[in-house]
């Protein structure tokens, strides 16, 4: 199921030169700390304007062969935030899931466990932003006692354990309960079995979080 273990000799390799039987993008074939060192220095280029050149013509010859992703992203559906520009990444490297207000549920669990267990993905971030409006929502509905109309109330209710962590931290509530949200559904995803809680426990997976600032475009690492 995670062939493409065996690939860590051909890293060096640019993503067109992969021989045949070969994962599609050789250099994708990471250990996890390998894959978030690779994430931090795409959101550095970023974050200073130095971002690379994509070649999207040769890209597709390449990834219609198949994928093999360095991370799997939980993000917010923000329209701010876009993981594949924030970790300056090439078409191949993220697959990435996105619901308002960055949590777990069966569905995008269920591609993250496709991701490791198929694809054989080294790392999961779930990736929060300030100023979060599903978060901000949370807080006014449980504060006032409302009841947002349509289906929002299932946001509330997924994002409502974090509000509630927060409600008892000092400092910025907004703030602190986007970060425990963040470490919130780092810990579901790095928990849930069988699939990736034992990819974690062999040292296959690495799961951490992040909060992407909408002014400065830096990510901060949150690990639990």
């Amino acid at each position: 199921m995670f062939h493409l273990a065996g690939g860590a000799a051909l890293a060096g390799l640019p993503a067109w030169a992969a021989p045949p039987g070969a994962p599609p993008k050789p250099g994708n074939v990471l250990s996890p700390d390998a894959a978030l060192e690779r994430l931090m220095q795409g959101n550095t280029r970023y974050v200073e304007g130095l971002t690379r050149r994509h070649d999207f013509a040769t890209e597709r010859a390449v990834l219609a062969q198949g994928q093999n992703p360095l991370a799997g992203i939980l993000s917010c559906a923000d329209s701010r935030v876009a993981p594949e520009f924030a970790f300056d990444s090439y078409r191949g490297d993220l697959f990435v899931v996105r619901v308002a207000g960055n949590f777990v549920n069966e569905d995008n669990l269920a591609s993250f466990e496709y991701a490791v267990a198929e694809l054989s993905t080294p790392l999961l971030m779930v990736l929060g932003h300030g100023k979060c409006g599903a978060v901000a929502a949370t807080i006014a509905s449980l504060r006032d006692g409302t009841t947002l109309p349509g289906h929002l109330p299932s946001l509330v209710q997924q994002l409502r354990p974090a509000v509630e962590e927060a409600q008892s931290e000092p400092g910025d509530l907004l703030h602190n309960a986007i970060r425990d949200n963040v470490r919130l559904n780092v810990a579901r995803l790095r928990d849930a079995s069988p699939i990736l809680s034992a990819a974690v426990a062999q040292r296959r997976l690495r799961v951490v979080g992040g909060v992407y600032d909408l002014a400065t475009g830096r990510v901060d690492v949150i690990t639990v």
